[in-house]
């Protein structure tokens, strides 16, 4: 995944693409700035087979610039259209750039230029991610670092409410992705497809009332509450945390839908991602009132657990059959964790768990169809797979 830190695997990008983004960058400065700015001394920060993303230092310009800067441009064939990623991503940092610099919670953005599929942002130096955090030997550290990110997540989703119009203005003035939110196409495909399979690859049976209720988590992909700016991909290492506090990264899916999808990361957690640990017990909960305690502010009626807790009930399940929808999909398993250079666990030790955690979560709240069911799965895939619990992030692992 692209990383504005530093601290990417190297090499993503050959030497022409690189001479080709800063000659782009300079163009596309330029034109913004109306003077030449030239860049020099590119580090290429490890992109991804989708992109290319450089620190250039800021060797000549007429006006006040940072020493250095970060440009991502998307790899795509000459002439192509700008891909929904890039446009989402532009639109992205241009509504944070608006805001007033205590409400941006990412880097500031320079320019972008659609015709090179370019983005020139605000460095945010060498500063560590959330997942190296996680995967170091301070306890301590790691969980203030996940407490950070749970408030910095909820500022992100209040200091966005009510900006939808604002997004899509932004998506119009380019060229609008044919669908706003990834989720949204996804989702529904994978609660169609899934019991069919869970029936082929597991021998589980998903009881009608277990079907329906997953059908009715897809329900927060249409509601017209609690929304605000969503990263979509909220792993670790795309979580900088800084001496200002933590700054998100990587939005190439970003875009407004319900903030219950992004609250499941507490919960799950980071449900999008298959690098995925387990986190001590009460880290959640702290995890999930750090949230809270931000968002609301804009949402009172997110302090009533009878409102809030039936929703993330919702967006868990919802995740954990899209996940299981891509585990049983792909070719092979290991092609989830495909990228990124720190240790993962398995992907069916990760997908064991989250079922077995639904179980948990759907039995205290009474969905006992949803319960069972998940029961069911843990135990076909635990006869399929072995049982192996998912460990702690390493960070914790010791303490």
């Amino acid at each position: 995944m692209p990383r504005a830190s530093g601290t990417g695997s190297p090499g993503q990008a050959g030497a022409p693409e690189i001479d080709a983004a800063v000659a782009a960058a300079e163009a596309v400065m330029a034109k913004r700035f109306g003077a030449r700015i030239r860049l020099a001394d590119a580090e290429d920060l490890g992109g991804s087979g989708r992109s290319a993303v450089l620190r250039v230092k800021v060797a000549e310009t007429p006006f006040a610039l940072p020493r250095t800067l970060v440009v991502k441009r998307y790899l795509q064939p000459e002439g192509a259209a700008p891909r929904d990623s890039w446009v989402r991503e532009a639109v992205s940092y241009q509504l944070f750039t608006a805001l007033a610099a205590e409400e941006r919670m990412c880097p500031e953005l320079f320019a972008h230029d659609s015709g090179s599929t370019l983005l020139v942002m605000e460095d945010l130096g060498r500063a560590p991610t959330l997942a190296e955090k996680l995967h170091g030997e301070d306890s301590r550290a790691a969980e203030a670092a996940l407490l950070s990110w749970a408030r910095s997540l909820g500022k992100l989703h209040a200091s966005t409410a009510g900006r939808e119009a604002d997004f899509d203005a932004l998506l119009r003035r380019l060229r609008p992705p044919k669908d706003k939110d990834p989720l949204a196409v996804s989702g529904p495909a994978a609660v169609r497809a899934l019991p069919a399979l869970l029936a082929a690859e597991l021998g589980v049976r998903t009881s009608p009332a277990a079907e329906e209720a997953a059908h009715a988590a897809l329900a927060l992909l249409d509601t017209g509450r609690h929304r605000a700016f969503s990263p979509s991909d909220s792993c670790p290492d795309n979580n900088l945390i800084t001496n200002r506090g933590v700054r998100f990264l990587d939005f190439e899916g970003g875009c407004v839908r319900n903030m219950m999808f992004d609250a499941a990361y507490l919960t799950v957690p980071f449900p999008s991602c298959w690098c995925a640990y387990t986190l001590p017990r009460g880290m959640t909960e702290a995890m999930l009132a750090a949230w809270r305690a931000e968002v609301r502010v804009m949402w009172p009626d997110l302090d009533d657990d009878a409102v809030l807790l039936p929703k993330l009930l919702d967006a868990q399940l919802f995740w954990v059959w899209l996940t299981t929808h891509q585990f049983l999909t792909v070719p092979d398993a290991r092609d989830l964790t495909s990228g990124g250079h720190l240790p993962r666990p398995d992907p069916a030790d990760i997908l064991l768990s989250r079922w077995a955690d639904l179980a948990r979560a759907a039995n205290t709240a009474g969905a006992d169809a949803t319960a069972h069911h998940a029961v069911e799965v843990v135990a076909a895939l635990t006869n399929h797979l072995g049982r192996r619990d998912l460990p702690l992030y390493p960070a914790f692992q010791h303490h």
